[in-house]
């Protein structure tokens, strides 16, 4: 099922419709009421029932609520001991990260049960870790003491031990725990290796100095096409080649919509991130690696494949930062980048700021590359802007961003899923958002 874009949504969809509310679920609710009433042995029985259904059908528990069809509740567990204290749900953008106490699990006393409960639209996709406190001293009482104890167990989170479905991680081994609630958007594109031909995935390294140094870059090319004699592909460039194609297997992607004919084949270059400090020094609405992807990754690609230099049939992408990236692309050189693509750009972003290390920098007043396209002549590219509905001033940003293209007369579209900063969300988005764009 696909993402009504924004203007065709019903007024359901207002933010405060999507924030989470805690709550009891219904099968919490009545293992409390029959601990209440049961000897020894009942419990004991009530408990190791619960356990082997929450095993059976895994975790979170999913169930929907009396009078709300709009939302269901959703449970997420973890089986503790004797040594658990306290035990952290880490739960993408559901929770304020500066008031962690908000995300700590309940226990049910006298049994080894730790849940927590809530009420989220039946739309929501995420991806979440827990992490159980099992420190010999007891936790702070103050609040300012418990916030520090919580933020050195959040680094310890990890999946979650009853759930099936997990992502990779962006810099850590460790993947994340996923769930999709019943009207989530499908995403039967998430690949079917071994049952559709496959594209040819390669690493290379191509020299910058743009960049000051060499960039290890991705490259897919559609099953059949060889180095001369074909049709010139047209292009997509995305940035964080490395999660994209390193970790996340997009080339599975990719084989799947060629294969179904929702996309034309297609070639990509998708230089990596390198690491967290490259990454923020390069991404963002930054010259240099703009004229890297637009004077030297996509020459450089063209003089080894039969590759367009249309920019009607070149499209730039990516996301938080490299969003900032896709658009500044448009945005300088239209000549090479006709499609963007920008998921949840990071429109708080602007120049001589320096590498975030906290909470999102406040913006006053319009966001600057807002301010920059609202003051500019219209570029003759086409835009699509993806955002999730629980980021926060994200999610503001990227309307005003979209109505001053729409003032300006850009073909431009907007998404938002009901979900937060998110490969999850990104990756079947980033599928739509292709077709969208480049579609037959």
């Amino acid at each position: 099922m696909p993402v009504l874009p924004a203007s065709q949504r019903p007024a359901s969809t207002a933010v405060s419709d999507v924030r989470p509310v805690r709550v009891t679920g219904p099968r919490i609710a009545r293992l409390i009421a029959d601990l209440a009433t049961a000897d020894a042995a009942g419990r004991t029985a009530s408990v190791t029932a619960f356990w082997s259904e929450a095993e059976r059908h895994g975790t979170p528990l999913v169930e929907e609520l009396a009078g709300d069809a709009d939302h269901r509740a959703v449970t997420f567990l973890w089986r503790g001991h004797r040594a658990t204290r306290q035990v952290l749900l880490l739960a993408n953008r559901l929770f304020d990260r500066d008031r962690l106490v908000d995300a700590l699990l309940d226990h049910v006393p006298g049994t080894d049960v730790w849940h927590l409960g809530l009420r989220l639209r039946a739309d929501h996709r995420g991806s979440y870790r827990l992490a159980a406190d099992i420190s010999p001293k007891a936790p702070p009482t103050d609040p300012d003491g418990l916030q520090q104890r919580l933020r050195s167990l959040a680094a310890h989170a990890a999946g979650d031990p009853l759930n099936r479905l997990s992502a990779p991680t962006r810099w850590s081994p460790v993947p994340n725990s996923v769930f999709a609630l019943p009207r989530a958007p499908a995403q039967p594109l998430s690949g079917r290796p071994g049952k559709v031909r496959a594209g040819r995935v390669e690493r290379h390294r191509v020299a910058s100095a743009a960049l000051g140094g060499d960039r290890d870059t991705w490259i897919y090319l559609p099953p059949g096409h060889e180095l001369v004699g074909q049709p010139p592909l047209p292009v997509l460039a995305l940035c964080d080649g490395d999660m994209w194609f390193g970790r996340l297997g997009f080339h599975h992607t990719l084989d799947a919509l060629l294969a179904d004919g929702s996309l034309p084949p297609l070639a990509v270059v998708a230089p990596d991130a390198v690491d967290r400090h490259t990454r923020a020094r390069e991404l963002g609405a930054r010259a240099e690696f703009v004229s890297f992807l637009a004077d030297e990754l996509l020459p450089w690609a063209a003089g080894r494949w039969s590759l367009s230099t249309d920019p009607r049939r070149t499209v730039v992408a990516g996301q938080s930062l490299g969003a900032m990236t896709a658009l500044y692309a448009g945005f300088l050189r239209p000549d090479r980048f006709g499609n963007v693509l920008a998921q949840s750009p990071s429109l708080w972003w602007r120049p001589a700021l320096p590498p975030r290390t906290g909470p999102t920098p406040l913006v006053l007043g319009a966001p600057w590359l807002v301010t920059r396209f609202a003051a500019a002549e219209p570029r003759p590219v086409t835009v699509h802007l993806d955002v999730g509905l629980h980021e926060g001033s994200m999610v503001e940003h990227t309307r005003a961003l979209y109505d001053v293209l729409r003032s300006a007369r850009y073909r431009v579209t907007r998404d938002e899923f009901n979900g937060g900063h998110d490969h999850v969300c990104w990756h079947g988005a980033l599928a739509d958002g292709l077709v969208r764009l480049l579609g037959t």
